[in-house]
C-alpha cells in the first residue's frame, strides 16, 4: 500500500494524519452520486469491494457525549452495543450538525481519522477479519484502506460487537 494520497488535491485532514503517522494506506477515489441512498453502499459499489470490508463513521451520544461508532456499511450501530462499549447508559445518534461540526466533516464524509476534536471511538469487531478495511477519508467520493489494527491505534479505539 502507498503512503501518499494521489495527486490532484486529494488531501484531508484524514489523509494527513495518516501521513503524520506513517502508516500504510491507500487512497481510493470515485465519482460520488448525490442521488446514492448510501454513502458506504455507494463507495462499496463503485470501488468493487465486498460491503462488509467498508466501514461507514457515525457519530452518536452516550449519555450526553459525542462518540464514534465505526461499523460495516452493511448494517447499522447498535446503539445499546456502543453506549455498553464506553461505560454509558444511553446512546443515542447525535444532531448531524454536532457530528459535523465536532469532526470537521460534512455528513458522508465523516472520516473517524483526523477529525477536529479527537472522540472516543469503537470500531466493530468484524473489523478484525479483514486485513485491510476502507472508511471515509474525508469527503464523499474519497475512501482510504488500512489495517484495522492502525485504524484502531491511530484513532485510540476500542473493539467491541458494536454493529447488527
Amino acid at each position: 500500500m502507498a503512503r501518499k494520497p494521489k495527486k490532484g488535491g486529494q488531501g484531508t485532514p484524514a489523509t494527513v494524519a495518516l501521513e503524520n503517522a506513517t502508516v500504510a494506506f491507500t487512497v481510493h477515489a470515485y465519482e460520488h452520486d448525490p442521488a446514492a441512498a448510501s454513502y458506504g453502499g455507494e463507495a462499496a459499489q463503485a470501488l468493487g469491494i465486498p460491503a462488509d470490508r467498508v466501514f461507514k463513521t457515525l457519530v452518536a451520544e452516550v449519555d450526553g457525549v459525542l462518540t464514534v461508532g465505526v461499523v460495516p456499511v452493511a448494517g447499522q450501530l447498535d446503539l445499546k452495543a456502543l453506549a455498553a462499549a464506553v461505560g454509558g447508559k444511553r446512546a443515542a445518534m447525535a444532531d448531524p450538525a454536532a457530528a459535523e461540526r465536532s469532526s470537521g466533516y460534512v455528513l458522508g464524509g465523516i472520516s473517524p481519522l483526523g477529525q477536529r476534536r479527537a472522540l472516543r471511538t469503537v470500531v466493530d469487531d468484524s473489523a478484525l477479519a479483514h486485513p485491510t478495511v476502507y472508511v471515509s477519508a474525508g469527503r464523499r467520493g474519497l475512501e482510504v484502506e488500512l489495517s484495522p489494527a492502525d485504524l484502531i491505534a491511530l484513532t485510540a479505539a476500542r473493539t467491541a460487537p458494536i454493529g447488527r
